[in-house]
């Protein structure tokens, strides 16, 4: 049986190069590297991770590297390598240690007689339904290094996507989080020797300054059922969202939001028109493409429309009627895609739609940092503002009184 070895040694350029390689024995690597031309090679046998076995301390599998290894694979299989000779190419300089584990399995499923696609299928953690289901595809057409080369833009333009809306929302959630931290530590620490401070005042206290002492005393004396308190409506809200339901019920309240709300349905139209656009164009089926689309949707509500488009669709319908009565897609984008439909050309149009909304989404993200920028400027101005001249109103009152 093959073992992992590490080797060290230098290339023909003189250049100190490393890596791992598997082999029978250390001469057999030493031969190899010595075909590669790299001297005074350092071979020793690789040492076990005890943890190798234990998911939990494995690094996960990033959408990067998915799409990094289609786009290198796309390259190779186009360029005439055989599928096993890719595989090991890209397994072997694969630097993720799980990746690098799922794709030796991958490559000896394949060896093993069983298609690409079905070896694929054994990682749904890594590879979902439309990227197996699409490689599935370019093998039944003998356009694989095709499919390949549109799973990797597909999923750049998707990531891109991604980091917009997290962008978008980074921001308030950061200054929230402080703001937060901010007030707690003036409210348990900075108040309290205020409140000593204005203990032998021997006057009546502003009522802003006697409702911030109050309000510094009930989060000190009630400071672990807060925290408790907090805790469980994470949890509650966690178990909610959990239920069918609960899902339901939040994905329509976060589509009905004014501004995340819009977001969230452009995000919506630009991922599925992208989707159905890729899968339609490397030979899916539509049905099954809709089917796939409504499953990564992300939320319910867009999901139960997707699927009363695939119901319509089987029945006869076209698609453009189920989209424009969910109320979920905006009628212009119905009417594109019921001309697409028209004209035979419903993948071209709905990649144009993607590319429209793409660009609404910029424009929906931009829109949102600027209205909530100046918001939680406000808000922190407000509240850290407010706390510090409720304490110090005393102190101006008492100067007044000396002068």
């Amino acid at each position: 049986m093959p073992t992992l070895y590490e080797w060290k040694g230098k290339n023909p350029k003189g250049r100190k190069v490393k890596g791992e390689m598997e082999a029978e024995t250390p001469e057999q690597v030493k031969q190899n590297l010595a075909r590669r031309k790299i001297t005074s090679a350092k071979v020793k046998k690789k040492p076990k991770d005890l943890f190798e076995n234990i998911e939990f301390f494995q690094p996960k599998v990033k959408e990067n590297d998915v799409i990094i290894f289609s786009r290198q694979f796309s390259t190779m299989i186009d360029a005439g390598l055989p599928l096993l000779q890719c595989l090991d190419i890209l397994q072997s300089q694969q630097e993720n240690p799980t990746f690098k584990k799922n794709l030796k399995k991958i490559k000896e499923s394949v060896e093993s007689g069983e298609t690409f696609a079905d070896s694929l299928k054994k990682f749904p953690k890594v590879f979902n339904e439309l990227f197996i289901n699409m490689v599935a595809a370019g093998e039944a057409g003998g356009i694989l290094d095709v499919i390949l080369k549109r799973l990797s833009a597909y999923m750049e333009k998707m990531a891109k996507l991604k980091r917009q809306v997290k962008g978008a929302m980074t921001y308030p959630i950061i200054t929230i989080i402080v703001a937060v931290i901010v007030v707690s530590v003036i409210l348990v620490f900075v108040i309290p020797v205020f409140s000593e401070m204005f203990a032998d005042f021997g006057a009546a206290l502003p009522a802003p300054t006697l409702f911030v002492m109050t309000l510094s005393d009930f989060v000190i004396g009630n400071i672990a059922y807060i925290f408790g308190g907090i805790i469980a409506t994470s949890f509650l809200v966690k178990r909610i969202y959990a239920s069918k339901k609960g899902r339901v019920f939040m994905d329509d309240m976060f589509l009905r939001l004014p501004l995340i709300g819009l977001l969230i349905r452009k995000v919506a139209v630009a991922k599925f028109t992208r989707t159905t656009s890729t899968m339609i164009s490397s030979g899916v089926s539509i049905l099954e493409a809709l089917d796939i689309v409504a499953k990564t949707s992300g939320n319910k509500i867009i999901e139960f429309a997707i699927i009363d488009v695939k119901t319509g669709i089987s029945e006869g319908r076209s698609m453009a009627d189920p989209l424009l009565e969910s109320g979920v897609f905006p009628s212009m984008v119905c009417s594109m895609i019921a001309v697409g439909e028209s004209t035979g050309a419903l993948d071209t149009m709905m990649e144009k739609i993607a590319d429209f909304y793409d660009d609404e989404v910029d424009q929906a993200v931009k829109n949102l940092t600027d209205m909530i920028e100046p918001f939680m400027l406000v808000f922190l101005g407000v509240v850290v503002g407010g706390l510090v001249v409720s304490m110090y109103l005393p102190i101006f009152s008492m100067a007044g009184a000396v002068s």
